[in-house]
């Protein structure tokens, strides 16, 4: 049978259509499937997505927000204009402004001046000083530290906080297998001090002459240091810095450090440090020859505080070359002075004005009189939580002719008896201040004292809290058995 012309004679079967070519010819539907696949595999993952290189729309309406954002005005502005609106906000909003925009967290970081360090990688790799160029002051404690962070122990006290570990070595929480190499923390140093070349107070631990030197030599405008864990031989590295007013040193401290600082950094001090107005010295050892290198060479001193000191006996006597000191602060300390040395020989501190004991322990008799010996010019006596403080101890303060503020806090072994032979022997006594002392009564005070009480400018007179509380609650009938009582409701 003839063929037709107008039939094929090889008809070609007709091919079906395969999801890959209804997706090319339907690109919405390829849209749908890829974001369908994407979630799929973020809702399976246990770890959080990261950031998506490009956005998946469904369609050219989805781009459209009903919100689109405003322009930014902020852009107009110069760096400098917008730095001086932003210093205007307060501190606390330094950080949420941080987060608008790669310029305002720029910007908001040059307005930073005070800084606590966490992590050391943060200040080796240099981020620190180009994200904070213009710090006044950092403490790099916690960072020079290799202890865990997430132990959930807090270790705080009046000195440092910081996160330990559960394992206690030789009565010490800090190791110096915990502090990191003083190599690395000098490097840190130097980094610090090209970066930030204002730097005015800086919390170090651990550091050693050379990165002190650094500080001392980048930072011209240094003026106070706090040194944890130092020794002797650190403190050559801080005699370069001309401008140093304020030292705090850390030696030995129970539980936490056991490093040394003797008569020989006390001398290194004295003769680097002559501007110094302020000193601080915790756990430190030494003796009369430190103290009077200290009281020779820094004739600006006006501020000496010791803190749980180790000196040997008779450093009382070298007080006396302290020329120009008008506070001295004695805080924690286990004994005064064991072996205070002749009277006579003793000397004193003619421009004092304060004297602070605070959580001290008074039972030398003879160590306290020859402290209140060299501190016979006082006008300001403050004692604080000091044990062993009875009414001979304390009768020795009669010493100190001038006195004219008193201020009295946890001394329980005081009477009144012991309190009034003291205060009526003060002519110019103007305030006075008793708190907590629960040996001195109302009920003990005689027609003398309450006179005196009459003509002081100041007094707050709280002696005996238990008896206040009572007499404040008398015939109200609450603290007694039947009697009444308050109830919230």
């Amino acid at each position: 049978m003839p063929l037709s012309p107008d039939r094929n004679p090889n008809p070609q079967l007709k091919k079906h259509q395969s999801l890959p070519d209804l997706w090319l010819k339907d690109p919405q539907a390829l849209k749908n499937v890829v974001l369908k696949m994407r979630l799929q595999s973020l809702s399976s993952s246990n770890t959080p997505p990261s950031e998506p290189e490009e956005t998946l729309t469904l369609s050219q309406s989805d781009t459209q927000d009903d919100n689109p954002p405003g322009p930014d005005y902020t852009a107009l502005l110069s760096d400098q204009l917008l730095l001086i609106i932003l210093s205007k906000l307060t501190e606390s909003q330094h950080v949420s402004n941080s987060l608008v925009c790669k310029r305002w967290s720029v910007l908001s970081g040059q307005l930073v001046r005070s800084l606590r360090l966490l992590d050391w990688e943060f200040l080796e790799s240099g981020r620190l000083v180009y994200r904070f160029p213009n710090l006044e002051c950092i403490d790099i404690v916690e960072a020079c530290m290799t202890l865990p962070r997430n132990s959930g122990i807090l270790l705080s006290s009046k000195l440092v906080s910081f996160h330990v570990g559960t394992r206690f070595w030789d009565a010490r929480f800090v190791r110096q297998e915990d502090l990191l190499h003083s190599d690395l923390i000098d490097v840190g140093l130097r980094i610090l001090a090209e970066g930030c070349p204002n730097l005015r107070k800086l919390v170090v631990i651990g550091a050693s002459e050379k990165g002190l030197c650094s500080v001392a030599e980048e930072c011209p405008t240094v003026q106070e240091f706090e040194l944890h864990c130092c020794t002797d031989m650190a403190l050559m590295g801080i005699s370069g810095c001309q401008n140093l007013q304020i030292l705090k040193l850390i030696g030995r401290v129970d539980g936490l450090y056991d490093s040394v600082i003797s008569d020989i950094g006390l001398t290194i001090l004295a003769q680097g440090c002559r501007r110094l107005v302020k000193l601080e010295l915790v756990g430190c050892e030494g003796s009369y020859d430190g103290i009077k290198a200290i009281g020779q060479c820094c004739q600006m001193l006006e501020e000496l505080t010791l803190c749980d000191h180790r000196l040997d006996g008779g450093w009382l006597a070298a007080l006396s070359y302290c020329e120009n000191l008008k506070t001295l602060k004695l805080h924690s300390c286990k004994s005064i002075d064991p072996s205070p040395g002749p009277g006579e020989h003793l000397g004193s501190c003619p421009a004092l004005e304060e004297l602070h004991l605070k959580r001290c322990h008074m039972r030398d008799y003879q160590g306290v009189r020859a402290l209140f010996l060299v501190c016979e010019t006082v006008r300001e006596l403050v004692l604080e939580d000091c044990w062993g403080l009875d009414n001979a101890v304390f009768g020795t303060a009669s010493i100190c002719r001038r006195v004219r503020f008193l201020s009295m806090e946890g001394c329980s072994l005081l009477t009144m008896d012991g309190l009034e032979s003291v205060i009526l022997s003060w002519k110019d006594l103007k305030r006075l201040r008793v708190v907590s002392c629960n040996n001195i009564k109302d009920s003990e005070v005689s027609p003398a004292v309450a006179a005196l009480f009459s003509v002081l400018k100041e007094l707050k007179w709280r002696p005996d809290s238990r008896s206040l509380l009572s007499s404040g609650l008398e015939g109200t009938g609450v603290g007694h058995k039947g009697g009444r009582t308050f109830k919230i409701k």
